[in-house]
């Protein structure tokens, strides 16, 4: 039987993150922790974000980022799955207090539910897109945690329909993105001009993603300086992929004109006027910046079949879910070709000069989606963690 823990004990802490955004939502909800627990010990599955907090990662994050239903699922599945058996026997051989799991929900969910039958509580911290894609997902997610901590305010009445405890937290990143955020000095860091056109391209964090939307996304903005030759390019990477980014900006032709990044993807989206952006956490991210963006994502044929049987709504874009409408273009697949991402980001940049009211709505729109999602996420999160050891 879970035992509760003393309001003055330092609770033990478990995590597992995958991928950069679960790192970043997890080093977020760290700070916090040790805000409340300033001795509280953590370690599990995690990254940069996660160990500036004091975590002890005894696997690094991107061990985790796989891209859709791909054969590279398929090829590292046996290692994905050795991985969760082992933090499983380590984290039952030396218990924790509570175990959270970082989204990668295919990872974490089965870890949890696991770690539950054996008596230790557990905190799922992002509820699984079941309102986008994969509603059986919810039986998974009753049987596996304790409690879920959810970045969006529809959420949680969702779960309670289905008997699942959750908390609105609001989403973490909304406290760190300004609401206005500093175009001008953004652009001066990277030495760009107040009056240049500069478009934000961003490919994805995972290789697969790289893979299947770099060369696309540099081969769009060819075809956008040909109508616009004066626009700049800015691309920032996950520092492990940017040798992969240089290779394909030099088959696309145009690597003389495309200024790439080590990290840094919010001054790039402070930076600029419109991004060429995957499908992702960046799109969120993009929509706080209040920047016109085209969302472009590109998957193995198998993935996509798959994807869009499971999909419930018409949107697949984070800034039209939580808007409910297409406020933003979105080319998927075959849709996503470098003729139509070029000719949807040129119409953001022609809408700058000749229709600033159609801007200035996005901005609007934007601005009251970021109002929604601000909240003390930090202390919500831990004030939810800490009534589930008590009980």
């Amino acid at each position: 039987m879970p035992t509760s823990v003393s309001i003055g004990a330092q609770p033990r802490t478990a995590l597992v993150a995958g991928e950069a955004s679960g790192d970043l939502l997890a080093g977020l909800l760290l700070a916090g922790i040790r805000q409340r627990w300033p001795s509280a010990k953590s370690h599990g599955i995690g990254g940069p974000h996660m160990a500036q907090h004091g975590f002890e990662a005894w696997w690094p994050h991107h061990k985790l980022a796989v891209h859709g239903f791909s054969w590279e699922l398929l090829r590292r599945y046996r290692e994905i799955v050795g991985i969760r058996a082992a933090i499983g026997d380590r984290l039952l051989a030396d218990k924790p207090d509570v175990f959270i799991g970082v989204d990668a929900p295919d990872f974490n969910l089965a870890l949890e539910a696991r770690l539950r039958q054996q008596g230790i509580k557990t905190v799922h911290f992002v509820c699984p897109s079941i309102w986008a894609w994969r509603l059986e997902r919810v039986e998974k997610l009753r049987q596996s945690t304790d409690h879920v901590l959810c970045i969006f305010p529809f959420e949680p009445e969702l779960l309670a329909a289905h008997g699942i405890a959750s908390t609105f937290v609001g989403h973490p990143l909304a406290n760190v993105i300004p609401m206005e955020p500093d175009k001008a000095a953004a652009r001066r860091i990277l030495d760009l001009q107040p009056e240049d056109e500069v478009v934000a391209i961003l490919p994805g964090s995972r290789q697969s993603e790289i893979r299947h939307l770099a060369l696309r996304f540099f081969q769009a903005a060819a075809l956008m300086l040909k109508a616009r030759t004066a626009i700049k390019f800015i691309v920032p990477s996950v520092p492990g992929l940017l040798p992969e980014i240089q290779a394909l900006a030099q088959r696309s032709g145009i690597a003389n004109r495309l200024q790439l990044l080590t990290g840094q993807s919010h001054t790039a989206l402070a930076a600029c006027d419109v991004t060429l952006i995957a499908s992702g956490t960046a799109t969120l991210e993009a929509a706080l910046f209040k920047r016109p963006m085209v969302i472009g994502y590109h998957m193995s044929w198998l993935s996509w079949q798959i994807m869009r049987r499971k999909r419930l709504q018409p949107w697949v874009g984070l800034p039209n879910i939580l808007c409910r409408k297409f406020v933003v273009p979105e080319l998927l697949q075959d849709a996503a070709s470098p003729a139509a991402l070029a000719a949807a980001a040129l119409e953001w940049l022609d809408a700058a000069r000749s229709e600033p009211a159609k801007i200035e709505a996005l901005q609007n729109t934007f601005r009251a989606l970021h109002t929604d999602l601000q909240r003390d996420t930090a202390t919500l999160a831990t004030d939810a963690i800490e009534k589930v050891l008590q009980s």
